[in-house]
């Protein structure tokens, strides 16, 4: 029996990364899975690796009609919506003053309103057909600030507070509405960043001594709290706002003490 056995699964950004990992845990445990994505190579190439229990639908998360669409798909192949898990990003870089507008405007569209869209036309299928679960990939960059990240971190600030909303609204309907907050993951666009630095040499140290696990997680770990959330064995669980960061907002950020 898995955790997810006859369940059907909407997986955003589900071409790589954490995505991926998840959609391909989602079906070990027994669900079908929709991965949603721009990337038709990536999203297809997981489809195709999950055979049966894994159909892409190419998805702008940005756009709402595109979002609907995912839904309506879902629904109309499989007869219903269990679980949706809102995972899809994009950040731009750079401090406030100048950060692109452009940048800016995508950033909050993909990472902060495509998490809203998911969840304004997944709700009422799962109120319709009496419960389900949503998780969030949100990140410790919504907990606290970073410097040169401020697009991102006003986007996953916002899904901390969007999943907490929902998760109150949606408690009595048999809705859980949760969201993971990751530490940096060895995903392709953080590796791509480090590499890209001035000093990818000194990035990648600094990244590493960031985590006081000594490392980056792998999007397979965050993947197994995705499941957690969506599964059975967080019943009590909604409006949970989880850390899986290797220990880095356990930390203050102030040195250690100076006699040790």
């Amino acid at each position: 029996m898995g955790k997810l056995d006859n369940k059907i699964a909407i997986v955003t950004g589900g071409g790589s990364g954490i995505g991926a990992a998840t959609a391909r845990l989602f079906a070990a445990e027994g669900a079908r899975v929709i991965i949603a994505d721009i990337d038709e190579k990536g999203g297809n190439a997981v489809a195709k690796e999950l055979g049966d229990r894994g159909v892409f639908h190419r998805t702008d998360v940005s756009d709402p009609p595109q979002v609907e669409a995912m839904v309506k798909f879902a629904v109309e192949r499989f007869g219903r919506l269990d679980t949706i898990h809102n995972n899809a990003f994009y950040t731009t870089s750079g401090v406030v003053g100048e950060t692109s507008i452009e940048g800016w405007q995508k950033t909050i569209a993909v990472t902060l309103s495509g998490v809203f869209y998911g969840m304004h036309f997944a709700l009422p299928q799962m109120v319709r057909q009496g419960g389900g679960t949503v998780v969030n990939t949100a990140s410790i960059s919504g907990l606290g600030g970073d410097y040169g990240m401020c697009a991102y971190n006003a986007a996953k600030g916002g899904v901390v507070n969007l999943t907490r909303t929902a998760a109150i609204e949606y408690a009595r309907k048999n809705i859980r509405v949760n969201a993971v907050c990751p530490g940096m993951i060895a995903t392709p666009p953080v590796l791509t960043m480090l590499d890209a630095a001035r000093s990818p040499e000194r990035a990648h140290k600094h990244a590493l001594e960031a985590h006081p696990m000594g490392r980056l997680g792998k999007p397979e770990e965050i993947a197994k709290v995705v499941l957690f959330l969506a599964c059975d064995d967080s019943s009590l669980m909604t409006g949970s706002i989880v850390v899986a960061d290797g220990g880095v907002v356990a930390h203050t950020g102030l040195p250690g003490h100076p006699l040790l």
